[in-house]
C-alpha cells in the first residue's frame, strides 16, 4: 500500500516529537541535577549516568558541556516563569502582583520542585565569577526578574497602594532579598517554617499585615 503524502508527514513529525519530549526530560534533569551539583558540576557523563542515557545519545542532543548548561538555565527559566512569573502576572496591577510574586515564590519551594531549591539563586553566586555566555544567560534572567518586580512596585506606587514617598527600586531589591534569603534558609534548615515566615515579612513589608487600604496612611 502507498503511503498518501499526509501519512508521511505525521510518520517524520512523530520521531520529531518524540526526539522534543526526550530532550525536555533530560532537561528538566539537568535543571534538578544542576541545583545540587551546580552548573559546573554538570557535564555529558554525570548527566547520562543521573538518567541511565548513554553519553553518545545525550551528545545527540547537546553538543558539548556549555551548550548543556545554556539549554539547562534557558529550560529553568521556563520553569521559573510557568510556576512564579505568570501567576504573578495574573493577579490585579500593583500592590497584589508583588504579594503574588512572593507568594509564587515560597511555593516554589514549598513544592520542592528541584531538589537544592531556586535553580537561579544557585546559579547567580556559582557563577558570578566565571565570565563567559553561561554567567550572561543567568545575569539576564536575573536582571528580568527584578525588573518585573520594581515594575510590579512602580504600578503600585503610582497607583497609591504603597505608602507617599517609597521608592520602586529600594522596595523591589528589599523583596528580592527577603525571597533570597528564605530560599537560602529553607534549603539549609529544610524547614518551611521558614517560608512562612518570610511571607509574614513581605506582607508587613507591604503594609498587608493589619486591616485597611495599605495605601491610605
Amino acid at each position: 500500500m502507498t503511503e498518501t503524502a499526509e501519512q508521511k508527514t505525521r510518520a517524520a513529525r512523530r520521531p520529531r516529537a518524540d526526539g522534543e519530549r526526550t530532550r525536555g526530560a533530560i532537561l528538566r534533569a539537568a535543571v534538578s541535577l544542576a541545583t545540587v551539583d551546580g552548573l559546573e558540576g554538570l557535564s555529558i557523563g554525570n548527566l547520562a549516568a543521573a538518567i541511565g542515557m548513554s553519553k553518545s545519545g545525550l551528545y545527540a542532543h547537546f553538543g558539548s558541556k556549555q551548550e548543556l548548561q545554556l539549554a539547562t538555565v534557558e529550560e529553568a527559566g521556563r520553569i521559573f516563569d510557568d510556576e512564579v512569573v505568570q501567576p504573578a502576572l495574573a493577579a490585579p496591577a500593583g500592590l497584589p502582583q508583588l504579594e503574588a510574586v512572593c507568594e509564587a515564590f515560597f511555593e516554589h519551594l514549598r513544592r520542592r520542585t528541584f531538589p537544592g531549591g531556586c535553580f537561579f539563586s544557585g546559579a547567580a553566586l556559582e557563577m558570578g565569577t566565571r565570565p563567559g555566555p553561561v554567567k550572561d544567560a543567568v545575569a539576564a534572567f536575573q536582571t528580568g526578574f527584578a525588573g518585573l518586580i520594581r515594575g510590579f512596585a512602580a504600578t503600585a506606587i503610582e497607583q497609591n497602594q504603597l505608602p507617599h514617598g517609597e521608592d520602586a527600586i529600594l522596595l523591589a531589591f528589599e523583596l528580592n532579598g527577603i525571597i533570597l534569603a528564605a530560599d537560602a534558609n529553607f534549603v539549609l534548615h529544610d524547614n518551611p517554617a521558614v517560608l512562612d515566615l518570610a511571607r509574614q515579612v513581605v506582607r508587613r513589608r507591604l503594609g498587608l499585615s493589619g486591616h485597611g487600604d495599605p495605601g491610605r496612611r
